[in-house]
């Protein structure tokens, strides 16, 4: 039974091979930028719509109760961060805390979480550029810009755009941070239009009934699972993306400092964005307009009466939703480089190019399983699946953040987190409520994956670790 809980030591964390360690490039300005261009994305920028459709004018208590759950994960998330300033983000904390078996189980769950977003993204922010295109009178065959389940062949845009984004962080993590931070301010300032337009035709008659379709998850006459929570439970994705800093621990310059900033600051920035932007949409329109378009928000201005703020919009979408692409695929490839270095993943994959600093193999890698989901994959489907990914994750950091207050109460701690003892129950209990609100078939596949995961783990992993070899 011990075998199966072996820890990694917290005292080694930052110890590793020479060509397997991480080049610290980082200050807390990337840092925040690399949240808020991870946070503020597809999930302001589409999936409003898709949580309208859920919950009606209800989705503001959606975004409420996500950001809720968020913001005591996000605190779990800083504390954890700052004891442990190394890449692997919920895993390694894991492999610390709680053993080998749940951080393999909570790594092959990060997987799931960044590949899915990635390809969400992808497919979001195709859905923009086509449609700004066709603003411009350029009409592209539906075969290239859509899946299967929309009449298509491949999704190219999506698949084009992930290959290009990889290409950025293979260049260098500093070089990529450095224009991730000037998209970002490309897209806040877009986000600033549409609420100076929007708000102005705030309409009370848009929020009644607020609540049509319940609070609770409950099953519609059509066979879709709607509500506030079940809302809550999708769009949840659109607050998440700080735990993306987190990934990148090891290579911040003063992360004792900077990681709590990073992450506690790109959370408190983005719920007031959020919360703007969505009390502009459902107020300026009724969500029965928006509810179902792929560009909600750049439709709501065209209706207003603005076709040019809504081309703003559009490119706006189409010039800085890659930040969320850059964010989470450079996530999703610190993930893969630490299993690997740990050796649950072929340790081939964890060599670091000495010319630029980054792990191309798993960038690589990770562009190529992403690519292949967003050619063929439904938006709304990919979203729910990558939310219960992440809810797995912030769980198991939160209960991390219990289980060394109680084990190592005496360890440094450079950011604490308040109340400790309210911030992770609450974070505990809210993200297996969300998890429970999710669609029953995201649940069953989330279950399916990692039952494959277990799988692997025993073909591959539990032999090749390294604290099996001693």
């Amino acid at each position: 039974m011990q075998s199966w809980l072996r820890r990694k030591s917290i005292d080694q964390v930052t110890v590793h091979e020479e060509g397997r360690r991480l080049v610290p490039t980082l200050s807390w300005p990337h840092l925040i930028a690399l949240g808020i261009g991870a946070i503020v994305g597809t999930g302001i920028y589409t999936l409003i719509g898709v949580g309208a459709n859920l919950a009606g004018p209800g989705v503001l208590l959606s975004f409420a109760a996500a950001g809720l759950v968020c913001a005591c994960a996000a605190l779990a998330y800083a504390e954890m961060a700052t004891m442990m300033p190394a890449a692997g983000s919920a895993y390694t904390y894991s492999y610390i805390s709680l053993g080998e078996t749940i951080a393999w189980v909570v790594g092959w769950s990060l997987i799931l979480e960044y590949s899915l977003v990635v390809s969400t993204v992808a497919v979001g922010w195709s859905g923009y550029a086509v449609g700004f295109l066709h603003g411009l009178g350029i009409d592209l065959p539906t075969a290239l810009t859509a899946g299967p389940h929309a009449g298509g062949i491949v999704n190219l845009p999506a698949v084009l755009i992930t290959f290009v984004v990889a290409g950025l962080l293979m260049a260098g993590t500093k070089e990529s941070a450095t224009l991730n931070a000037m998209l970002v301010l490309i897209k806040i300032i877009a986000l600033t239009v549409f609420v100076v337009i929007a708000l102005p035709h705030f309409e009370t008659a848009h929020m009644d009934p607020f609540m049509p379709f319940g609070f609770a998850k409950s099953m519609g006459a059509d066979g879709v699972e709607r509500g506030v929570m079940a809302a809550a439970a999708i769009i949840f994705f659109a607050f998440y993306g700080f735990d993306a800093i987190s990934t990148a621990a090891e290579e911040t310059k003063r992360p004792e400092r900077d990681l709590a900033i990073g992450i506690v600051g790109s959370m408190v920035g983005c719920t007031l964005i959020y919360v703007l932007v969505a009390l502009a949409a459902v107020g300026a329109m009724s969500y029965t307009v928006f509810g179902h378009s792929a560009e909600p928000l750049a439709l709501i201005l065209r209706e207003l009466g603005s076709p040019g703020a809504a081309k703003v919009i559009g490119a706006a979408a189409v010039i800085a939703l890659p930040t969320v692409l850059l964010a989470f695929l450079y996530g999703q490839s610190r993930i893969f480089f630490v299993m690997s270095r740990d050796g649950l993943l072929p340790r081939r994959l964890s060599t670091v190019n000495k010319r630029t600093g980054t792990p191309i193999a798993t960038t690589l890698l990770t562009a190529l399983l992403v690519a292949a989901l967003a050619g063929v994959a439904r938006l709304d489907e990919i979203a729910a699946l990558a939310n219960a990914g992440t809810l797995a994750a912030f769980t198991a950091v939160a209960v991390c953040l219990l289980v060394l207050r109680k084990r190592e109460p005496q360890r440094e701690r450079k950011f604490r987190t308040p109340l400790a003892w309210v911030v992770g129950p609450v974070a505990i209990l809210g993200c297996l409520y969300l998890f429970w609100s999710l669609p029953s078939k995201t649940q069953l596949w989330f279950c399916a994956w990692n039952a494959l995961g277990v799988l692997a783990y025993l073909a591959y992993g539990r032999r090749h670790s390294r604290l099996a070899a001693g």
